[in-house]
């Protein structure tokens, strides 16, 4: 056997499928060897020493223009030979007694073999999916993320919203305490005024607040979600079912947020995190190389800025249900980047805003707590005096002084001296002295007083 033999035969391990017919590389290796052999100029004798293989092996890798995936051959003269092509076509979803039906005799442990590998490259191929590029101003993805946030006295889990352009990958993160339909659509305008304008389709999975279903093959929309987008003038899609990956951008920016933003943070409450996000997407998110454009997202929002569909000059959408707003530890709560107080015993209590006539009522557990104008500006503040802590505490004061002067009281039954009135009148002036007269004292005994004479104890 020559030399060359011999190399062939050491060769068969991991990196080498073994047969008679063809010996077959993997991939990764087919790769790392084209790329050295055409890039590199290595030679085939120190590319053969360098991975273990043969020659021959490797001269056949760098000649073949495409990596071809290894197919087990069906031997001539076997039993299973004859139902090969069939298989083939039908490897996905073929059963032994289906197989069995066409005339093999063979077992099971055979068909098994052969059609292992065929099933293996089909699932590969349902998991390979097409990166799904749009123009500027096109398409939008939006979602929701999930995240335990600790605050400085606890840890509460908030909702993010999360609404990332298509062309650009810019994104736009909001944190709200639910994810119910009144701050779904809140969180839309918000980002419609922080990028100046929304893209003209927008893509979602299959929440309740956008739809309901399909019904003959129709998606029944969320009443108010369609009269929203229909306002705003984009047309709303939604991912087929199970298939939520297909708005794989806007999912890495969830990721994103919560590998890159929350780790090793830490806020005093809702607003320091509003705070702290705000900063974060502006000299962070907006400004790294993006993984997969490999350009930064405000870069290429310059481009995409022009495309949107400009709402500066359309008013928000109002619905009649009210806002949901957790209590600052300031006791305000933010509507509209307006600011307005409520009792400071509700802090980091739930309550509800509701708009009525140009007045914001803000209600706790069914029962209104405050009231104010709603404030015609933007980052105005609102704040009521006796909604502080500070009314409680004159009041305690108050409490307390009143229990100190009540403690040092003279007791009724002490000794007190009996003056006749006459007295002061003769201390200023008047030295009449009035007729006395006799008073009975509570013992019965009968004591000589002035006129006007007063017991004072």
């Amino acid at each position: 056997m020559s030399t060359e033999g011999q190399l062939e035969g050491r060769t068969i391990g991991s990196e080498v499928i073994s047969r008679e017919e063809v010996p077959m590389v993997r991939q990764e290796r087919w790769e790392e060897l084209r790329r050295l052999a055409v890039d590199g100029g290595v030679a085939i004798a120190e590319l053969a020493r360098q991975f273990g293989l043969d020659r021959k092996t490797v001269r056949r890798c760098v000649r073949e223009p495409a990596w071809r995936p290894y197919q087990r051959p069906a031997r001539a003269g076997t039993r299973l030979a004859a139902h090969a092509a069939y298989l083939r076509e039908r490897a996905p979803q073929v059963g032994f007694q289906e197989l069995r039906q066409q005339g093999y005799p063979g077992s099971y442990e055979t068909v098994k073999l052969f059609v292992r590998p065929l099933r293996a490259a089909q699932r590969s191929g349902e998991l390979t999916l097409r990166r799904f590029e749009t123009p500027p101003g096109q398409q939008s993805q939006v979602d929701w993320g999930t995240a335990t946030i600790p605050f400085r006295q606890q840890r509460q889990v908030r909702h993010v919203f999360v609404l990332t352009l298509g062309f650009s990958r810019r994104s736009y993160y909001h944190m709200c305490p639910n994810e119910t339909l009144p701050q779904f659509l809140d969180a839309h305008e918000r980002a419609f005024e922080y990028f100046g304008g929304h893209t003209r389709e927008h893509l979602y999975d299959r929440p309740r607040t956008v739809c309901h279903g399909t019904t003959d093959g129709r998606i029944v929309w969320n009443a108010t979600f369609k009269a929203f987008a229909e306002y705003w003038s984009f047309e709303p899609r939604v991912c087929q079912p199970y298939r939520a990956q297909t708005k794989g951008k806007v999912e890495s920016g969830v990721k994103y947020f919560k590998g890159n933003f929350l780790p090793g943070r830490t806020f005093v409450d809702d607003v320091d995190l509003h705070e702290q996000l705000t900063e974060w997407s502006v000299t962070i998110a907006d400004v790294r190389i993006h993984g997969t454009t490999h350009e930064r997202p405000i870069e290429r929002f310059a481009q995409e800025h022009a495309a949107l569909v400009p709402t500066a000059s359309q008013p928000s959408f109002r619905l009649e249900a009210p806002l949901a707003r957790i209590v600052a530890e300031d006791y305000l709560v933010s509507v509209d980047t307006n600011r307005y107080s409520v009792p400071f015993t509700l802090i980091g209590q739930t309550v509800e805003v509701r708009r009525r006539a140009g007045h914001l009522m803000i209600f706790h557990r069914g029962a209104q707590v405050a009231e104010h104008p709603e404030l015609p500006g933007r980052h105005q503040l609102r704040l009521l005096p006796e909604h502080g802590p500070g009314a409680s505490a004159r009041t305690a004061r108050r409490i307390q002084s009143t229990r100190l002067s009540r403690a040092t009281a003279t007791p009724a039954l002490l000794d007190v001296e009996v003056r006749d009135l006459a007295l002061y009148e003769t201390l200023t002036g008047d030295t009449a002295i009035a007729t006395p007269r006799t008073i009975v004292a509570p013992g019965g005994t009968a004591e000589p007083a002035l006129a006007g004479a007063e017991v004072r104890g």
